[in-house]
């Protein structure tokens, strides 16, 4: 009996390697009945891609970044943050045009490295796609109080922000501390019915948005490149040294570590072409529209993106963004510094509102499209893959996690929840960049719409750079996203390999 035992857990333990096939997949993916509606063209995708790029990575974690971590030189923080985007988005471009499945890294991962390997990657896009709607719904309520103001009204400070949070005087005297952040929890209850509703009207409204904001971002550049003043970028690359912040986190600050911590701090941000490939069995024609879509909004928001830092750090100081600019650090700097554009801050204010809707809301797609395909497989129960009858829509999965991310968004710190979700999208980019590598190597012949030029150069130094961004997140990060990844490998060794389709072919 003890050998029987053992011979069955060697097997079951042996079966957690078991891929999927692409010809499984091809199948899904031709199954237009039951499964998700065909909706999106390549504008719709590259809409949705500049969406989830421009956002809280340039109007919040920007100031952040250059407030803990880099001074002026976390625009050289972003041109790292943009090649590592470059090496994966290559990758990314070939996996979503020969495997356009919704799920992203998840399902790459499933075709390439096996099961065990999928989970781990689908539960960490689960962190990066929630804790980054998370994040991005609490800075959504720092710009709505600051909107606010402009009309006289204030949303006291202990129902703005999380338990953890306190407001201190000029002496360090605290003289509030948060209790729940009820606008970040509204906005994301919010979008949540809008995605239950249905993705094509979201992203007709996600065009609109995206539209508006990229203008405002273009206006800033323009109008705030006068008002630099050379004294805020001296020196652009500040001394090594370890800076303490308001709640008594402490980061490096200058020098190489400084520069590759502003990276990964404010690497989440490049998740929109992620989010992109999630959409891949949603694209009316996914082996053209997906490497439009992914490579597209990359190029077109990293020069936005390195502009803009620029005159930001130009126009405010770092102590402007480590105390009275640390919260809504670009309405701060316009309304301080350049004299005359009172207009430009208000309408700043309403379109980074308006931009950040649109953030978390392909967040929240993304999260929501992944948790779809781990519970087709049957990793996760069959009620998270269950569509709206009228919307056909995996609305249950878009319930749980209104639940879960309102739970982060009312009760977590901003700073923790977007390290958090900085450090899940790089581990996910690490391995699709060995995934495409290993594909190349196992199944040569599999049609490709579009092939990442110099394997497996550019998935090497893909995992290089997103690697040594890693490192920069410092230890903090690597124990939370270790203890994470420990929760996601209880549940599937609970549920997921009792239940899985392909372990278990006669349960489907």
């Amino acid at each position: 009996m003890v050998f029987i035992e053992t011979e069955n857990k060697l097997k079951n333990m042996a079966n957690i390697h078991v891929k999927k096939s692409l010809e499984k997949l091809m199948a899904e993916a031709d199954d237009g009945d039951k499964g998700l509606k065909r909706t999106l063209g390549a504008g719709n995708l590259v809409a949705l891609g500049v969406g989830a790029i421009i956002g809280a990575g340039l109007f919040v974690r920007t100031a952040a970044a250059a407030a803990n971590n880099a001074g002026p030189s976390v625009t050289l923080g972003f041109i790292v943050a943009a090649i590592g985007c470059a090496f994966a988005g290559l990758c990314y471009a070939e996996f979503a045009s020969m495997i356009p499945i919704a799920g992203s890294a998840y399902t790459y991962s499933y075709a390439t490295m096996g099961e065990l390997v999928a989970w781990i990657i689908g539960w960490d896009l689960v962190l990066e796609y929630a804790l980054g709607a998370a994040t991005v719904g609490i800075a959504w309520s720092e710009y709505l109080n600051k909107l606010l103001e402009n009309f006289g009204m204030h949303i006291p400070y202990e129902w703005c922000h999380s338990p953890f949070e306190k407001l201190t005087d000029a002496a360090g005297v605290v003289t509030a501390h948060g209790m729940m952040n009820v606008p970040a929890l509204f906005i994301i209850f919010l979008l949540s019915l809008l995605l239950i509703r249905g993705t094509k009207e979201s992203a007709m409204v996600n065009g609109i948005i995206v539209i508006t904001k990229v203008a405002i971002v273009v206006l800033f550049i323009c109008f705030g490149w006068s008002y630099m003043n050379p004294v805020n970028h001296t020196p652009y690359i500040p001394a090594a040294t370890v800076y303490a912040d308001s709640q008594g986190i402490t980061h490096n600050y200058g020098g190489i570590m400084g520069i590759l911590g502003a990276a990964g701090v404010v690497f989440f941000a490049f998740i929109g072409f992620d989010a992109v490939s999630t959409a891949a069995q949603e694209a009316k024609n996914p082996r053209r529209d997906m490497p439009i879509g992914i490579l597209g909004s990359l190029a077109v928001c990293t020069v936005l993106y390195i502009l803009f830092a620029h005159v930001l750090t130009g126009v405010a100081s770092v102590e402007d963004f480590r105390h009275s600019g640390r919260e809504a650090s670009v309405t701060y700097a316009i309304s301080t510094y350049m004299s005359g554009y009172g207009w430009l801050a208000k309408l700043v204010t309403v379109a980074i509102l308006a931009g950040f809707s649109s953030v978390i809301l392909v967040m929240l797609m993304g999260q929501s499209r992944v948790f779809y395909s781990m519970s087709v497989d049957g990793l996760v129960p069959k009620m998270f893959s269950d569509l709206h009858p009228k919307h056909r829509t995996p609305y249950k999965s878009n319930l749980l996690f209104l639940v879960f991310v309102g739970l982060f968004a009312a009760f977590i710190p901003g700073d923790i929840v977007g390290d958090m979700t900085s450090i899940g999208t790089l581990f996910a980019f690490i391995l699709v960049c060995a995934g495409v590598w290993i594909m190349r190597v196992k199944n040569p012949d599999a049609v490709r719409q579009f092939k990442t030029p110099l394997v497996p150069l550019v998935p090497i130094l893909g995992i290089i750079v997103c690697g040594a961004m890693i490192f920069g997140l410092g230890w903090p990060n690597w124990v939370r996203l270790g203890i994470w990844m420990a929760i996601g490998l209880l549940i599937y060794f609970a549920y997921g390999v009792k239940h899985s389709k392909l372990n278990n072919p006669d349960k489907e």
